[in-house]
């Protein structure tokens, strides 16, 4: 006897289990003080219901118009680490539920370590999620300088 056909997974249900487990579940978050996401397809974040997950798109220096307040690593930097803070609490998490970072920086990382260290010490104090920092040739618009991806759990 052959096996059942497989059912195509459906847009809503983005996990389906052999043995019955429950698919996944995700909810949206789009904190209104921070920039529109929507045109390009994303939001601030998604949280994955069954594994009480967050997972944070890239946050930037941008204000509703997309545009930055800041032209120094350092600016960027604090803007983006306020924004993640906002979508942290809109997502019912915080710094210390942080589980990984990921720090984006225009140019070679290594010039501006020195920098960046002492705002990242800062801001993240005791909590020291999994942090990996990566040079990139571009971002988001050729004025972002910096960009902060992260996951963390729910409280």
């Amino acid at each position: 006897m052959s096996p059942p056909p497989a059912t195509p997974l459906s847009r809503n249900n983005a996990l389906s289990d052999a043995q019955g487990l429950d698919t996944m579940r995700k909810q949206l978050i789009n904190p209104p003080q921070l920039h529109d996401g929507s045109p390009f397809g994303m939001s601030q974040a998604v949280i994955d219901t069954a594994s009480a997950t967050v997972y944070i798109s890239g946050q930037v220096d941008w204000d509703a118009n997309h545009q930055v307040s800041s032209h120094t690593v350092e600016g960027q930097l604090s803007k983006a680490l306020t924004n993640l803070t906002v979508v942290l609490e809109a997502s019912g998490s915080s710094v210390e539920n942080l589980l990984s970072l990921r720090v984006y920086i225009r140019g070679e990382i290594g010039e501006f370590i020195e920098d960046i260290a002492p705002v990242l010490a800062q801001f993240l104090e005791g909590s020291r999620p999994a942090l990996t920092g990566i040079g990139v040739s571009s971002l988001a618009s050729p004025e972002t300088l910096v960009e902060i991806e992260a996951t963390a759990a729910l409280m």
